[in-house]
């Protein structure tokens, strides 16, 4: 019996907190906060915004919809096939979203039965720190691993990702 097969067994437990799925997901919380705490602190992101960074009313749901979100906007239910969620969720994310001037629902000008998600000015300012926060957080996770280990993670996960 292989070290996998030992490890799966219900019998070793050690398979349930240490397996790829969950450190991933262990690694992704821990950006996706990083990148938060820094947007908190950006003084070019709009000071609401900020403080509802501060105070954790921002969280992973909020980062899809800026990953995904195109520049010239998107429908709802293309956004949420993009962001792996719901239409009802990112339906009720968008709602949350638009209260809090990040984002606009205007007619589709293909369709005007649609409406078309897009960033408003404010959200074009979320999405800019959003950019800094990224590459900040990614600068600090390649000086913590290596930028060997980091460029090596980095291939892998494309490679598995897309496999």
């Amino acid at each position: 019996m292989d070290r996998h097969e030992t490890q799966s067994r219900p019998e070793h437990p050690a398979w349930r907190i240490s397996h790829l799925g969950r450190v991933m997901g262990e690694a992704l919380r821990k950006f996706d906060t990083r990148v938060l705490q820094l947007m908190a602190h950006d003084p070019q992101v709009p000071l609401a915004l900020s403080n509802l960074a501060a105070r954790d009313q921002v969280g992973a749901a909020h980062v899809h919809l800026t990953r995904h979100l195109p520049l010239n906007g998107a429908r709802l239910s293309d956004l949420a096939a993009a962001a792996g969620i719901s239409k009802q969720a990112m339906g009720a994310l968008i709602d949350q979203c638009d209260a809090w001037g990040l984002v606009k629902r205007e007619p589709d000008p293909h369709d005007m039965r649609a409406k078309r998600i897009v960033f408003t000015p404010q959200g074009l300012a979320w999405l800019s720190a959003f950019g800094r926060a990224v590459a900040t957080a990614q600068a600090e996770f390649e000086a913590s691993v290596g930028d060997e280990v980091a460029t090596v993670v980095a291939i892998g996960l494309e490679a598995y990702a897309r496999g």
